[in-house]
């Protein structure tokens, strides 16, 4: 970990990313460096913490995603695919340097300092900062538990002490997992008081205590089913005091403005360009849900194109455009989507790291949910600026149809009944992705699934999982739960290395990728920095709650 000076704080801060979309210009006309801690504005310092810990879930979710096949991974090797640098941004915005990501308004300090110096500044100062700081430590407790899951370890006890600690020791997954805990009954111990905001700016919360505890009652639900606490977790949700509402999901909200800084949804920016789409889409992923004429297709994917080459409704082959649709289907892939969708589901799958063909104006295009694009209301229109929802969407953490999805793992874990938490789940879900639809002004939106249409879909789900038995049960519930994940999917890593399922996944397209990731490699910024730590050779090392076999026999699918 990089020495780093205790008291620093942002320069400017884009406040851009309210709902509102309007903007919060936070100017600083002392250099940062020259500033002690009672001269320090915490009201930045939180803007600073909640960038950061921002910037971080993107990244969690989108590994995750791209390991789970809700997203698609481009690279035939896990091992390769994830180097030592995949995870450095995360470590330095939680513990030393790095931009903050959403706005890069060029936050320098870690989450862990910035805490730190919130309390500094609120045992030297007349004011009540200690919502800054139950703020503070939230984002805190979450991250350190995610960093856990993704490195097996993290720093703790050696953390933001670079004098005495110059190179820290990491401490073991479960400690760590405690220590994070700990931090949440600090915060709610603050929260209960209702402390004032002081002025500061709630990305997430708008000031709301009250769902500030139901977060942290949530994210004690999430550490319980991840390591297998059922008699904590029943606890909690006696207490009926969690993100059980839409009106309580926690979510980072983006806006539509494109540069000084970009603050768009980072799909939509990548997306919807003068030269097209650039985000390839999950064949598994658009796959199951149209086989399953799953509704919110329509809502997470824009099709630019009415046929994909070589699907059943093309008029075949084109190497130019899809070289795989030329290829025989390996005999690894039998049972599987290769290459290519009908009805224009134009994607790759799981590994596929062929080059880019002239395909912008023709692959999937991220739809209005979450990153706010178009509405597929099948006109098949094309991508470009400022098109649909111009970005304003959101990035999901915890959603309320994320913690059904919770209950019902829970419940298959300890011998119970998932039926209604499934379906609680799906409701859930369809019914917030329903309400993006209204941010794209231009799709034909009477296009949009009936409340008919939904039921049947909804039914036909539950009627099959009522007739379904063994891991076929199983894998139905877990494949409605990355179909919910979509967008946020963070917690699809730890599902599915704590069950092994859904075992439908598509396999990765090459024969022999090696052993599937069951942690990351550490940081190589840290590494290099650190002598105490010695990078792995391996992506084996299990997390203390992953007490499955080792790979390559475990997850199944892979």
């Amino acid at each position: 970990m990089k020495k780093i000076l205790k008291y620093v704080l942002t320069v400017f801060i884009a406040g851009t990313l309210l709902n509102s979309c309007e903007t919060t210009d936070l100017d600083l006309k002392v250099s940062p460096n020259d500033l002690a801690s009672n001269q320090a504005d915490p009201n930045l310092l939180l803007n600073s913490i909640q960038l950061a810990y921002g910037t971080n879930i993107q990244v969690f979710n989108n590994r995750a995603a791209e390991l789970t096949r809700i997203e698609y991974m481009n690279g035939r090797n896990y091992f390769n695919a994830y180097p030592g640098n995949t995870l450095n941004g995360v470590w330095e915005r939680l513990y030393s340097s790095g931009s903050n990501g959403i706005g890069d308004s060029g936050v320098k300090v870690g989450i862990f300092t910035n805490v730190s110096t919130l309390e500094s500044i609120n045992e030297e100062s007349d004011t009540d900062f200690t919502f800054h700081i139950a703020v503070g430590k939230t984002l805190q407790a979450h991250m350190l538990m995610l960093t856990v899951d993704f490195l097996g370890e993290a720093v703790f006890t050696q953390a933001n002490n670079p004098v005495e600690f110059p190179a820290p020791m990491l401490d073991d997954g479960q400690s760590v997992y405690n220590s994070a805990l700990n931090l949440l009954s600090e915060a709610e111990a603050l929260f209960a008081a209702e402390p004032s905001t002081q002025g500061a700016t709630d990305f997430f919360y708008e000031g709301d205590t009250g769902k500030w505890i139901k977060l942290i009652n949530s994210i004690r639900l999430r550490a319980a089913v991840t390591t297998g606490d059922a008699a904590s977790f029943n606890a909690i949700v006696a207490g009926n005091n969690y993100i059980s509402s839409a009106a309580d999901d926690f979510e980072w909200q983006f806006g539509t403005r494109d540069n000084a800084p970009d603050n768009r949804h980072p799909d939509y920016a990548d997306d919807y360009q003068t030269s097209g789409a650039d985000i390839y889409k999950s064949n598994w992923l658009m796959a199951k849900m149209l086989n399953t004429s799953d509704p919110r297709r329509l809502y997470y994917f824009h099709r630019q194109s009415e046929t994909t080459p070589g699907a059943e409704d093309s008029d075949g082959p084109n190497e130019e455009t899809l070289v795989c649709s030329l290829a025989p289907v390996p005999a690894h892939y039998a049972g599987f989507d290769y290459c290519y969708l009908k009805q224009g589901y134009w994607g790759r799958s799981h590994g596929n790291n062929e080059g880019t063909p002239p395909d912008g104006f023709t692959r999937t295009a991220s739809g209005v949910y979450p990153a706010a694009g178009l509405f597929d209301d099948g006109s098949f229109s094309k991508v470009n600026l400022g098109r649909g929802g111009k970005g304003a969407g959101i990035e999901p953490i915890i959603l309320s149809s994320y913690v059904e999805f919770w209950k019902g793992q829970n419940a298959i874990a300890t011998g119970g009944d998932a039926t209604a938490f499934l379906k609680a789940g799906i409701e859930k879900s369809i019914a917030k992705v329903k309400t993006f639809a209204a941010l794209d002004t231009e799709s034909d939106l009477s296009t949009e699934p009936t409340e008919a249409e939904i039921t049947i879909f909804v039914d036909n789900i539950m009627d099959d999982y009522a007739a379904a038995t063994g891991d076929d049960k199983i894998n139905l519930f877990s494949e409605q739960y990355w179909v919910a994940l979509y967008g946020g999917a963070a917690e699809s890593y730890n599902y599915y290395r704590k069950t092994g399922f859904p075992t439908t996944l598509s396999p990765n397209w090459e024969l022999n990728p090696g052993p599937f990731p069951r942690t990351f490699l550490y940081p190589s910024s840290e590494v290099v920095t650190n002598s105490n730590l010695t990078q792995r050779t391996d992506n084996k090392t299990q997390v203390f709650w992953d007490t499955n076999p080792a790979g390559p026999a475990f997850p199944p699918a892979n």
